[in-house]
């Protein structure tokens, strides 16, 4: 899930702490703003490296060596972003609590629970011979930035002032033990829909989430779906997710799966204006300022690669390397099991297996707590993994098996052995032993060749089919992974094009391996696919008018059914012109796309889950809307017939029309999807801060069109239609006329919020334009825009 968020009430940030701008001590609450120096002194630097910022804020970093320009990609990393990647460090170790305060032990707790503790050789030689070697100069490069800022403490970033302490040295270690950073699947999933079999069955469950392969889950033998507890998760959501502060109380807001989202396409060169192959990849995740991701170019003799990555980590994971280019999206493969045990009544520290009990192995350890004794905190293990809840009146306990504990799952890390291939045979070795999060890469290279190579480490269950919790007595295992080499591949296919957006993409030979069953909606591959499959000369503008496309593939299909309806209501018969003589494009300007959404999300969602399935309608947050679209057009499962499908339709019709006038007005001609959907890039440190800092420090809100169906992907709080998560980045990559290509990271590049480069890009991003994602030293120097040395101190 990438950089966390701690967000901190002002009165805790600034006054519940006593840490505040006048208890910072020689730290300034606002960044020296001097310009950068020609020349740092950099600890541990072999010679020098060149590092070339263009206007856009894209680093290009020239070193003699590997060692040298992994070192200064670390530098540059703190130099940039150090509060974001100091607080992803001390958030995935579970130190929040050093830094601020008691109100975070619980928190540390839970993350410490979901740290690594493997055997460390078995974990470096995961992902490459030279990986911990990597990692080592990566983190010595952001030890050497602290160092730098020890003679120069102006200009430390201002966050460390307002919250009253100091950035810490990294340990190489750290890149990869932390895991609880990386997007999971499926804990949360098989919970709801445990509540939705208790009250309904597992037949209801599908109008939450319809499963493909076609499938039907059974309840595991053994497990009681009535019995789970209602805070089964409090833990694990601890450890995985974002944590709000309000007035020392914590607020904990449930994960919006959509965040695993993504598109991406490689099209071959017979189908382009070119004859070169084209990539294109937009990942979708949770919006913050600054951006998740940073766009970096390292270059030293044998490695030349450019494009995007999270900072907190060595490498680059979507980009190209001058022969290769990838770009990844998420491939839904189960990683996660619920494990639901029977503690011996004479000692709650044992757990029923087999015919026996078996003892919990219990480690304790102590959580440095600033302003206060450190806490002793217990973390308890099961066989299979952390123990997460333990339910005192019904004598069980709860503990999560997950892959992304094993060898080799740090997330992104991998990307080291991929980005230096140089074919497709190379490629797909460096993803055999791809571990996380689970990828669909698209793949092209200089000779023309394109592929799919989807990669994650893939449990084997025995007996079960993963979609619901189950006793953890050894009568439902895993028998180890599937190799890399299982999974499918694809290779310079007929089509000419390939895509991914998360939908079910398995070949039939693959189906019954039971990777998983919980995919995304397939609107967005299915207007991908449209738009591709009549291009026959697609263009760099061409993958750039798909990345910001906005049709709706769900409008486009209830457009039928309600062509076919009329009412004597004045308002309804408004409501169904606009609707069907709309080109169901979501975007921001109109007025159709604003009824088409609050009538989705808030009403004929909710109310054919209510039609559906009454009995367990208040256990599903959101409706499958390809089975509710499916059902809709052709009722007889879940609705009695067309009839009482017409009624839902209408019913529901109404109430939306009604509350958009009351939330835009009754002018139909003033209502805009952008007035009330709209994307905000939001600091983690926001709610520390005073209006006028708030305004330096957040980005937008900036009205926005879409919605998470279409391929400019925009999901949104239903409650107050807030992004909450899109394309973090996008790129087209003119794959040989590497020059050529494009890019665009959101809000900017920059972690300062003093640097232009902070917010720049926002206004590219909301537009859908893009700035060269320039490659040879040539067309560098031509936008080059700050020269900074790196010299060996």
């Amino acid at each position: 899930m990438g950089i966390g968020r701690v967000r901190l009430s002002r009165r805790q940030g600034l006054l519940a702490t006593g840490f505040g701008i006048a208890g910072a001590g020689a730290m300034t609450s606002v960044v020296d703003a001097s310009p950068d120096p020609a020349t740092y002194p950099v600890t541990g630097l072999n010679d020098e490296v060149e590092l070339i910022e263009d206007r856009y804020g894209v680093p290009h970093l020239y070193a003699d060596s590997e060692d040298d320009v992994f070192l200064a990609q670390g530098f540059n990393a703190a130099r940039e972003r150090l509060f974001q990647i100091d607080l992803w460090r001390r958030r995935g170790l579970g130190l929040l609590s050093e830094v601020l305060g008691p109100d975070y032990v619980e928190q540390d707790r839970a993350t410490r629970l979901f740290l690594y503790r493997g055997d460390m050789d078995a974990e470096w030689t995961r992902y490459a011979d030279d990986a911990q070697h990597i990692a080592t100069q990566f983190a010595h490069g952001i030890n050497a930035y602290l160092d730098w800022l020890d003679a120069h403490p102006e200009r430390m970033p201002e966050e460390f002032g307002i919250l009253g302490y100091r950035p810490a040295r990294w340990d190489p270690a750290d890149v990869v033990r932390i895991r609880s950073h990386g997007l999971t699947r499926n804990l949360e999933s098989e919970v709801e829909r445990t509540r939705v079999v208790c009250a309904a069955g597992v037949e209801a469950d599908l109008i939450r989430q319809g499963l493909e392969p076609d499938h039907r889950t059974v309840v595991p033998d053994g497990f009681d779906p009535c019995a789970l507890p209602a805070k089964v998760l409090k833990v694990f959501e601890l450890a995985t997710q974002d944590v709000e502060f309000k007035e020392n109380s914590i607020r904990r807001v449930p994960r919006d799966a959509t965040t695993e989202g993504s598109n991406n396409w490689v099209v071959s060169g017979a189908r382009t204006a070119t004859g070169r192959p084209l990539l294109a990849n937009d990942p979708h995740r949770a919006y913050s300022a600054p951006s998740l991701r940073y766009i970096a170019h390292l270059s030293a003799p044998g490695l030349d690669v450019i494009g995007a990555g999270e900072p907190a980590l060595p490498g680059i994971s979507i980009g190209h390397n001058g022969t290769v280019a990838f770009g990844l999206t998420i491939f839904p493969i189960d990683q996660e099991d619920l494990y639901v045990y029977q503690l011996d009544p004479a000692d709650p520290s044992r757990y029923r297996y087999g015919s026996g009990w078996e003892e919990m192995t219990v480690l304790r350890e102590e959580v440095p707590v600033r302003g206060a004794a450190g806490r002793e905190v217990e973390l308890t293990f099961t066989r299979h993994g952390p123990v997460i809840h333990v339910d005192r009146t019904r004598n069980l306990a709860y503990a999560v098996r997950t892959a992304w504990l094993e060898p080799g799952m740090s997330p992104y890390f991998g990307s080291i052995a991929y980005m230096r291939a140089e074919n497709f045979t190379e490629f797909t070795r460096a993803m055999r032993n791809w571990g996380a999060p689970t990828e669909n890469q698209v793949y092209a290279d200089v000779e023309g060749n394109i592929g799919w190579v989807p990669g994650g480490l893939a449990p084997k269950r025995v007996g079960y089919d993963g979609l619901l919790p189950v006793p953890g007595d050894g009568r439902y295992e895993w028998d180890g992974f599937h190799s890399g080499d299982d999974l499918p591949r694809v290779f310079n296919p007929d089509e000419g094009f390939i895509a991914t957006a998360n939908q079910f993409n398995l070949p039939p030979e693959h189906e019954q391996m039971g990777l998983g069953y919980e995919w995304t909606n397939p609107f967005r591959y299915q207007r991908i696919v449209e738009v591709l499959s009549r291009q026959r000369k697609h263009t760099i503008r061409d993958s750039e008018l798909l990345q910001t496309d906005q049709l709706s593939i769900p409008a486009r299909r209830l457009q039928p059914l309600l062509s076919r309806l009329d009412s004597g209501d004045a308002d309804l018969r408004r409501a169904l012109r606009m609707l069907r003589d709309w080109d169901a494009v979501l975007g921001a300007d109109s007025n159709a796309a604003a009824l088409f959404e609050v009538w989705l999300s808030k009403h004929l969602g909710p109310g054919f889950a209510r039609a559906a399935v009454p009995k367990a309608a208040e256990h599903i947050d959101t409706v499958d809307n390809l089975v509710m679209l499916t059902e809709l057009e052709k009722p007889g499962r879940w609705l009695p017939d067309a009839a009482a499908r017409d009624r839902l339709l209408l019913d529901t019709l109404r109430t939306a029309y009604a509350q958009v006038q009351e939330l835009l007005g009754r002018g139909e001609s003033s209502w805009r999807w952008g007035r009330l959907h709209h994307s905000l890039f939001e600091h983690p440190a926001s709610d520390a801060l005073d209006p006028v800092q708030r305004a330096r420090f957040d980005v937008g809100p900036l009205p926005r069109g879409g919605s998470s169906a279409t391929v400019n992907q925009s999901s949104y709080r239903v409650s107050d239609f807030r992004q909450t998560n899109g394309p973090s980045f996008r790129m087209v990559l003119d794959v040989g006329n590497w020059d050529y290509s494009v890019a665009v990271n959101t809000p900017g590049q920059s972690g300062n919020p003093s640097d232009p480069h902070y917010r720049d890009l926002a206004e590219s991003w909301q537009d859908g334009t893009y700035f060269p994602l320039a490659y040879s030293r040539e067309a560098v120097e031509e936008i080059a825009e700050r020269r900074i040395l790196l010299v060996p101190a």
